[in-house]
């Protein structure tokens, strides 16, 4: 193994670490607060977590095995189960991404009326559905015997072995790509710019209102006005650099890897190995950002990890404390005996 596949091995074990942690964490959050549950994002971030753990003690330690012994880390039928997962994982990721997209749009453009356009029963179907559709490709690629160990990759993926059905798997390919990720692009972009829109019409209209309110305090201290102007330049900022983050990540993690399949199939200059397994490393790089991106850093996740930790704190204090004893209470017990 070269200083290469170290590196892309080192990778590996790092997201799947990072992974493991964060997703493990937001969980624990889920579970613990019957707020974040009462929600409906609740289910889409569930669905999302779920699969980025799946991914992380399946797919992951396959392809960091098929990276250090450079060959299929193992047998035909466990592959191809492998294989199956990948392709439903990822398709799904990208759906429920779209989902908390979709959802974070109806709560913007119709807050008055979001609660009754988003319930938990609407967010029940719509995982429903991303289900349905991300189980459609790998299903038909396993009926058509599309699923095995690749070695560009190192992992077990969508592949085909033999050379007459080269066309028809080049097909079968862009299509996929084409309804999960473009399909998941185009969603992401038309809600969330939507969003922006509606996010600078709001900010505008406070602009206006705090520079008319401005104008009237004419005795107002200069430092003063300077505060209220770099609030609004943030508040201005902030939604863009939020909506940036959502589409940046989806598009650095997984945009790698689809165009390198695509080119893949397209053309017949060859692929280096070391960039094949990078851009799949980047693509399993999503489920390691997706808890900080949609929901570590928000307020309510915040406050459940604070929470949390609180109460381990507590326990270990209790049990600690249980251990040693009070010397007083010690003392005490002969005399009340």
């Amino acid at each position: 193994m070269n200083s290469w596949d170290a590196g892309l091995a080192g990778l590996l074990v790092g997201t799947m670490g990072v992974s493991l942690l964060s997703n493990a964490l937001v969980l624990l959050c889920l579970l613990h607060s019957a707020d974040i549950r009462r929600q409906a994002p609740a289910l889409f971030t569930l669905n999302l977590t779920c699969g980025n753990l799946l991914c992380t003690v399946v797919n992951m330690p396959l392809t960091l095995a098929g990276v250090v012994a450079q060959r299929q880390p193992a047998g035909d039928r466990l592959c191809r189960l492998a294989a199956f997962l990948d392709t439903f994982l990822a398709t799904n990721s990208m759906l429920s991404m779209a989902a908390l997209s979709i959802d974070r749009w109806v709560a913007v453009v119709f807050p008055l009326s979001y609660r009754a356009k988003m319930r938990l029963r609407d967010a029940a179907l719509m995982v429903a559905y991303t289900w349905l559709h991300a189980l459609a490709f790998p299903a038909a690629a396993l009926a058509l015997s599309w699923l095995g160990f690749h070695q560009l990759y190192a992992s077990c993926t969508l592949c085909s072995r033999r050379p007459d059905e080269r066309l028809r798997f080049a097909i079968f390919t862009g299509a996929f790509h084409a309804l999960s990720f473009l399909l998941s692009f185009v969603v992401l972009c038309c809600t969330y710019f939507k969003v922006l829109k509606v996010a600078r019409f709001h900010c505008k209209r406070i602009d206006v209102i705090t520079m008319q309110t401005l104008v009237l305090l004419v005795d107002i201290h200069p430092s003063v006005r300077e505060r209220c102007l770099e609030e609004q330049k943030r508040r201005r900022q902030r939604a863009t650099k939020k909506i940036s983050t959502f589409i940046g990540t989806f598009l650095v993690c997984f945009a790698p890897y689809v165009i390198t399949r695509l080119v893949e199939l397209s053309s017949s200059a060859p692929i280096g190995s070391h960039w094949g397994v990078l851009s799949k490393c980047l693509a399993y790089s999503k489920a390691a950002s997706d808890p900080f991106v949609y929901s570590l850093l928000r307020h309510q996740y915040r406050k459940s990890c604070k929470e949390i930790l609180n109460r381990v704190l507590n326990r270990r204090a209790l049990h600690s404390s249980g251990l040693t004893g009070d010397p007083h209470s010690q003392n005490m017990l002969p005399i009340s005996e």
